[in-house]
């Protein structure tokens, strides 16, 4: 005979065995409060290979702009102060050698020339000669009184004209008659009469132009320019003269 065991097919055999430890028939979330945890073992589920792993979490490359922002600022200010700071130790090695009269005479000169400027700018005047082409129109009443002679161009006949002759032998008084005129006779009469006027006129001349400074809206900001450089000038040449010969500093 066969003492083997046969696989029981029946779906009691499926069930779990009794086991002492009554929390291992038991879920996570269905142990009882009264249970001690020192009795609860721990039971691990099998873990199928074919099953799809967890996606990791990515975590994203970030920046973060403060700290090399801050750090090359700070290398460069550091830059700056070690050149300032050579640059100042430079000064004060070579200052008993600099002439301080030579110094003052500069910023006298290059003041001065700027307030003498401003002045000169002020006073100055734009002269000019502007040609002028232009055609202007006339139009007017013209208003003629006057005596003047005329000259006859052809014979004028004047008809029923009244004649007197007084002569030796035949005196005529008031007679109609007909007189003709020859071709030049010079006739004084007197024109009063008003004559339209209605043409062009072409100009051609130079106009002088002579605009001085003074007097446009640039004066201003010459005066002001002046302001601003003679406390300057005033403290290196107290004694400074403008172009009138008159004191600057008052």
């Amino acid at each position: 005979m066969n003492n083997e065991p046969k696989n029981d097919p029946s779906p009691l055999s499926r069930l779990p065995r009794k086991s002492n430890n009554a929390a291992a028939f038991l879920t996570h979330d269905k142990v009882r409060e009264d249970v001690p945890v020192e009795q609860i073992e721990p039971t691990l589920e099998p873990v199928d290979p074919t099953s799809p792993r967890p996606a990791r979490a990515f975590k994203g490359f970030k920046f973060n702009f403060g700290p090399a922002f801050w750090t090359i600022a700070s290398v460069i200010s550091l830059s700056v102060n070690v050149i300032l700071a050579i640059v100042l130790f430079v000064t004060w090695i070579n200052m008993p050698s600099l002439n301080v009269k030579s110094v003052t005479d500069m910023g006298s000169g290059l003041l001065g020339g700027l307030y003498t400027n401003f002045e000169k700018m002020d006073r100055a005047h734009i002269t000019r000669t502007i040609p002028v082409q232009a055609t202007i129109p006339v139009k007017f009443d013209l208003l003629l009184n006057q005596q003047t002679n005329v000259v006859l161009s052809q014979d004028v006949t004047i008809n029923n004209a009244l004649v007197t002759v007084q002569t030796g032998g035949l005196n005529i008084t008031r007679a109609l008659t007909t007189i003709v005129l020859p071709q030049g006779t010079n006739l004084p009469i007197v024109l009063n009469l008003t004559v339209p006027v209605d043409t062009t006129v072409p100009v051609s001349l130079n106009v002088e132009v002579d605009i001085p400074l003074s007097e446009t809206q640039l004066h201003d900001p010459f005066v002001g320019l002046r302001k601003v450089v003679e406390p300057f000038y005033c403290m290196i040449n107290p004694s400074a003269l403008n172009l009138d010969g008159q004191q600057v500093c008052k």
